[in-house]
């Protein structure tokens, strides 16, 4: 079947199909928007929560002294609110030498640079004591309540498995919020630092925001001056109180973040760049999939999630930051999740690889991986061009829900005028395949795409 691309039939087709035709699969969520399977109040607790992420915080309500951003969005608001964003902080340090560690130069307020105050007497600079600079890219923090919720001894598991040479390790952190609590494995951030959702908000808050909690009550001070601080600093700390419903403004940015729906996969699996991407070693770091633990929110509890990452620290050579992180050495990173990496411009820590296509800017990042990653980087350089072609679908496939055909995250007129022309009706002559263009309108993967899959489009239509 062939229907016209005017948008209008996305309304007036709805009569064409069958009532009770359904599927066992609806398209996945986009980015930004809440987990499926969600409890009535877990929804209310996402969306209060939302709300105070894109909140500014004001002076009266405790930012500052010196902070980055006045709200979590500032930084995370890429393709939608809670994703990565042009952002970059400033990390600062002495570079270690052969015969020196690196020196994080606590007392003159490292490694985090804030860059922004409200009285330019109180801002921070980069002291000139500092040898080393480095630049941080904003992370996504779609799924992250799904990421939290791997066990710990998956982890352990993988890190105690792994193939010869790559040297894989645990980063293990005691949590913000449990202060006198047992360690735990760090999967959030570049270098693994932080465990749960709750420290990633905490941390997050005074070192980008300046708001103090019960948790972390001391103020950053600019530079680490206390005398300026004491100027600049007026709320009296902790700064992060409860409100009405008892809830601070921290577990309010933790609600929101946890309660995320995971980036896409279109198709979800099959596509014969992954095989490659496999083969050259890619998915030895970059795992394909976990499984999380049982946890009191039934949407968490025992999910696959495909975030393609290991959440190891592995040395990766010149590629690493020259910051030491908790136990992070310079030279190690975190492998970091490639969902949601169709809808990012730039790639790698510090945002190096941008500026090209997606192609380029994949084919950038991987060649900048160094250390134990040099074997994966120089199987993939080796690779013929229809191969990588192959390899650079299946990236492009981490990010991307059903009927997006330009990967932004919108279903509107544009995707309807291509993807019209791929429907198939039921039991085409030729199944679609996972390589196959029509694969994006496949939701059901029953190799066609036909009136039940138009009428999840209509309901996924999101317009301008």
């Amino acid at each position: 079947m062939r229907l016209s691309p005017d948008p209008r039939t996305l309304v007036t087709l709805g009569a064409l199909l069958l009532s009770g035709v359904a599927s066992s699969q609806d398209p996945q969520p986009r980015m930004g928007q809440p987990l499926p399977g969600l409890t009535a109040q877990e929804l209310a607790l996402f969306e209060e929560g939302r709300t105070a992420f894109v909140a500014p915080l004001l002076p009266s309500e405790g930012a500052g002294p010196v902070f980055n951003e006045l709200t979590c969005a500032g930084c995370h608001n890429v393709p939608a609110i809670g994703g990565f964003g042009a952002r970059r902080v400033t990390r600062f340090g002495v570079a270690a030498t052969s015969t020196s560690p690196f020196q994080a130069l606590e007392g003159l307020g490292g490694t985090l640079l804030q860059d922004q105050s409200f009285t330019i007497g109180c801002r921070e600079s980069v002291p000139a004591q500092a040898t080393h600079t480095a630049l941080r890219g904003t992370p996504i923090l779609f799924g992250a309540g799904l990421i939290e919720s791997i066990p710990d001894a998956t982890l352990v598991t993988r890190a105690n498995n792994q193939p010869a040479g790559l040297v894989g390790r645990v980063h293990t952190t005691v949590p913000i919020e449990t202060p006198s609590g047992a360690r735990r494995i760090g999967r959030f951030g570049w270098k693994g630092g932080i465990a749960t959702v709750d420290s990633f908000s905490l941390d997050a808050a005074l070192n980008e925001m300046g708001l103090t909690s019960q948790f972390l009550p001391q103020e950053n001070a600019p530079n680490g001056d206390l005398a300026l601080l004491a100027q600049c600093d007026t709320v009296a700390d902790p700064e992060d109180m409860p409100d009405a419903a008892g809830f601070t403004r921290t577990d309010r940015f933790t609600h929101f973040q946890r309660y995320l729906a995971a980036p896409a996969q279109t198709p979800r699996g099959g596509m014969a760049g992954e095989t490659l991407f496999e083969a050259v070693g890619c998915a030895e770091c970059h795992v394909g999939s976990h499984v999380t633990a049982q946890v009191p929110e039934d949407a968490l509890s025992g999910r696959t999630i495909q975030a393609y990452a290991d959440f190891l620290l592995h040395d990766l050579g010149s590629l690493g930051d020259g910051i030491v992180e908790g136990e992070a050495t310079e030279t190690e990173m975190m492998t970091r999740p490639l969902w949601g990496l169709v809808q990012r411009p730039s790639f790698l820590h510090d945002g190096r690889a941008t500026g090209g296509t997606f192609e380029q800017n994949v084919a950038s990042a991987i060649a900048e991986h160094g250390g134990t990653a040099t074997p994966s980087a120089q199987a993939f350089a080796a690779l013929s061009t229809a191969e990588k072609d192959l390899v650079y679908r299946f990236l492009g496939s981490l990010g991307r829900t059903e009927f997006d055909w330009d990967a932004n995250n919108t279903i509107d007129e544009f995707d309807w005028f291509f993807v019209y022309p791929l429907m198939t009706g039921p039991e085409p002559a030729t199944p679609i395949s996972p390589d196959d263009d029509g694969a994006i309108g496949d939701v059901d993967q029953d190799g066609d795409f036909d009136l039940v899959e138009f009428g999840k489009l209509q309901r996924a239509f999101s317009g301008q």
